[in-house]
């Protein structure tokens, strides 16, 4: 069953409902089925018509960057806290969302490529900059490392996930390359998901 609101468009009037319900779709899809989902799955999962899903949507990246934003203001949202251990809270929730959600780190990536005036990974960087600094103070990481360094690792835990074969599997390996950066969560704060959402079927 679609997650739309009413399988009938309702005319202007159902907008708001309408792109709602494209949003839940698009991240269900997203992470069942990875980022190059066909648009007209996510209509018909949204009960919408494709015209529908455009106009609210033109592109792919429009739609996956308002779907993600709220990822982002998880994000900004977990930074504001000035108790000791934010960077850690953190850096354990955007490996969450790389693992579990890694059609996240890929709509970034087009992003890059394709929108010259995209500011999220500056936004990312403004983000975890701080807190590292805190951090590294306070001895929780260690000196030298630079934010530069772990959104390096975040892709490199982006790559762990869409080679591996399986779930756990693909848990293991970035719990294992965490560590031996030094930037190791626990396996409690792994997530398990489905692989659904590092391929694309």
């Amino acid at each position: 069953m679609s997650v739309g609101e009413s399988g009938a468009n309702r005319g202007p009037a159902a907008g708001p409902a309408n792109r709602r319900a494209i949003l839940r779709a698009a991240r269900v899809l997203f992470v069942e089925r990875g980022y190059r989902v066909p648009l007209s799955a996510i209509a018909r999962e949204a009960g919408v018509g494709q015209g529908v899903l455009y106009r609210h949507f033109p592109t792919r990246i429009d739609l996956a960057l308002a779907v993600f934003e709220e990822n982002f203001a998880e994000l900004e949202s977990l930074a504001t806290d000035a108790r000791p251990g934010a960077f850690t809270t953190v850096w354990n929730r955007l490996v969450e969302l790389t693992i579990s959600e890694a059609a996240f780190l890929e709509a970034v990536i087009d992003a890059r490529r394709t929108l010259p005036d995209y500011d999220g990974g500056q936004r990312l960087r403004d983000l975890i900059g701080p807190l590292l600094s805190r951090a590294q103070a306070s001895g929780e990481v260690r000196a030298g490392v630079t934010t530069g360094d772990l959104l390096i690792v975040q892709r490199m835990i982006y790559g762990v996930v869409v080679t591996s074969q399986d779930a756990d599997e693909a848990r293991r390996a970035a719990r294992r390359a965490l560590t031996l950066l030094g930037l190791g969560i626990t396996e409690g704060d792994l997530p398990r998901t489905s692989m659904g959402a590092q391929r694309v079927r």
